[in-house]
């Protein structure tokens, strides 16, 4: 089954996010947390899920994720399960060259997003679309991905994904939050409304704890409801069962497609099976 056949399929879907562990990690702390994702990705693969691989997030440089994917889990997973992340945060020749490089190896699908220009290197181009638009010429054979903001204006946000230039076939979300779920439900209205098509992939957090600090900083990156995550920890609330009723809300609004992030580098498919565990129970 492709990417594109699992996220029109009438199951739901609970997709991870990962990252490559960063840059400037030793060759011995980069390896061990390597291997800790080899085991990760593998177990998550067999539990009929999706794992997206990030590029680059939060403007701190990784590792690539393409080069270790297609080292170690050649032949062990199924390359429609697996979909890297490229952002604009390099060169144009490297990302084409990125781009002809997953396909040979089997990789089905790619997300093509900005990334953020506060941080980091400049982008190569000034918008997604427009690498998304030069991946399409240059490899025909990949799906691409697209990115949208429920926070954000919704009929903006559905123009953008209605556009005959967006070169996409499916779109992945900012996070939200059962706190903040009114504005998802605006940005699904609307695009009903509209007779949107793509399918999209709401993403969720995993909050590991209510630290102010760590939610501040997060907050620079997406909205973060730092008052109703500290509610429900003081409430007794896990990180699972937080996680879990993000998932909830947004299902009971009829998205069908989620993924988590934040699930960290080691025992990912554990965190991963309690958020389950914890979705069951609501």
């Amino acid at each position: 089954m492709s990417l594109l056949e699992r996220l029109q399929d009438p199951r739901p879907l609970i997709a991870a996010e990962l990252r490559p562990p960063r840059a400037d990690m030793s060759s011995t702390d980069s390896m061990d947390t390597w291997i800790d994702m080899y085991h990760s990705i593998r177990k998550l693969a067999r539990s009929d899920t999706v794992v997206f691989l990030t590029d680059n997030a939060v403007g701190q440089a990784e590792e690539e994720n393409l080069q270790h994917l297609t080292t170690n889990l050649a032949d062990e997973v199924d390359p429609s399960l697996v979909v890297p992340f490229l952002t604009c945060k390099h060169s144009l020749d490297y990302c084409l060259m990125y781009a002809a490089r997953a396909a040979s190896h089997g990789i089905e699908a790619l997300t093509v997003l900005g990334g953020d220009r506060s941080v980091g290197a400049p982008r190569c181009l000034p918008h997604a679309y427009e690498l998304r638009n030069a991946v399409r010429q240059r490899v025909p054979s990949l799906t691409l991905g697209g990115w949208a903001n429920p926070h954000g204006d919704a009929g903006e946000q559905v123009d953008y994904l209605l556009s005959e230039d967006i070169a996409a076939e499916f779109f992945l979300t900012q996070i939200v939050s059962h706190h903040g779920i009114g504005s998802v439900e605006r940005f699904m209205s609307e695009a009903a409304q509209r007779n949107l098509k793509l399918p999209g992939v709401f993403g969720v957090f995993y909050y590991r704890s209510a630290n102010t600090g760590t939610l501040a900083r997060l907050g620079e990156f997406f909205p973060v409801p730092a008052e109703g995550i500290a509610a429900d920890f003081a409430a007794g609330l896990s990180a699972a069962e937080i996680c879990a009723r993000s998932i909830r809300a947004l299902q009971q609004l009829g998205a069908k497609n989620i993924y988590v992030s934040n699930l960290g580098f080691r025992r990912v498919d554990q965190r991963y099976r309690r958020i389950l565990g914890a979705l069951e129970e609501i």
